[in-house]
């Protein structure tokens, strides 16, 4: 009797089991043939755009629903009714609303710039409807990288200034390297109070295994047309001439940095600066680093009380079919393997 009740229990649980495993399937079909289905209805890139007043509308109507009484509800409504009237009625009387609109721009800087790719795609965006009273607001984070890579970053918020579009860096974390090389371009930088700012400076390190080849008898060969075509290798033997060079390359460099902090902050004592430290919010203001203390949600929020409107400006690339179907078969297999 109890080898039945054993085996019964043994039968329901593969039961089970085979039940989950077939269930899993048809979910992993089902979402392939939607993934499918949505793929041909969206075709390339495209820019989507947030309203953030509205998103700040209806968090304070959550939490005053939850606060006010029904009578202050009621006037509330009233209230916000008759604001909303007036504001049509002076639209449609052509009256001109000199606040200005603000757009918000994020950038993720990592060692390669990659977010320049949509970087460059939202200001070309923005350049086209901002107008003399509008103001372009970045929310900056970022540790620096490769110089090309963040040179062009820089060069395309410089676009913003060069067609007279008022511009604000907020840094909340970290601008340091490549990424104060683009905040300097602002016409105003503010930052965190603990937030990272500074390291004008220029590093370069490659290791080296010529050592270790001729040890195991491995010979390397490596012909260049020019004198300074190569510097430093990582598998050939390096000489003083090279390391020279490759100095001499990362001081010019560095030389070029400075330039191009001084240029956009003319006021900064770059000699000062410009020895490759960082600092926290509060001290880079001392230094003239940045100009006032403070996070990008206090800048939204005083731009909705000055009842400006605030607009997310978003380049979204689309991934494309292969990769979400693998991403999307990942995850769902490691849901189902974690069941057993």
């Amino acid at each position: 009797m109890e080898t039945l009740i054993s085996l019964a229990a043994e039968y329901g649980l593969f039961l089970v089991k085979a039940v989950t495993v077939v269930a899993a399937i048809g979910l992993l079909v089902a979402w392939i043939a939607a993934t499918v289905q949505q793929s041909r209805q969206i075709s390339g890139d495209g820019l989507e755009i947030h309203n953030v007043n509205q998103r700040f509308d209806r968090m304070v109507s959550t939490l005053q629903d939850e606060l006010l009484d029904k009578p202050a509800r009621k006037a509330r409504d009233k209230r916000r009714k008759a604001e909303t009237k007036q504001k049509a009625k002076a639209a449609k009387l052509g009256k001109p609303d000199n606040k200005g609109r603000l757009f918000v721009i994020d950038f993720d800087g990592d060692i390669r710039a990659s977010a320049v790719t949509n970087l460059r795609e939202e200001i070309t965006a923005v350049l086209q409807v901002a107008e003399a009273e509008d103001e372009v607001l970045l929310r900056l984070e970022s540790a620096g990288g490769l110089v090309h890579s963040y040179g062009l970053a820089a060069s395309q918020l410089r676009r913003l200034r060069d067609r007279g579009i008022r511009f604000t860096a907020a840094v909340d974390k970290l601008a340091a390297s490549g990424g104060y090389l683009m905040a300097c371009v602002a016409d105003r930088i503010v930052a965190a109070p603990f937030a990272i700012i500074g390291s004008i400076g220029v590093v370069g390190q490659m290791p080296n295994f010529n050592r270790l080849l001729k040890e195991k008898n491995v010979d390397i060969e490596m012909h260049t047309a020019g004198e300074h075509k190569r510097t430093l290798t990582m598998f050939g033997e390096n000489s003083d001439a090279g390391r020279a060079k490759f100095r001499e390359e990362l001081e010019s460099t560095h030389g070029l940095f400075k330039q191009f902090v001084s240029d956009n902050r003319a006021d900064l004592n770059v000699d000062r600066v410009a020895t490759g430290e960082h600092w926290h919010g509060t001290q880079a203001l001392d230094l003239g680093l940045i100009d006032a203390v403070g996070t990008s949600d206090d800048l939204l929020l005083t731009a909705a009380k000055d009842e400006r409107a605030i607009y997310e400006v978003r380049w979204k690339t689309r991934q494309s079919l292969r990769e979400r179907l693998s991403s999307g078969v990942e995850s769902t297999l490691q849901r189902v393997l974690s069941r057993f």
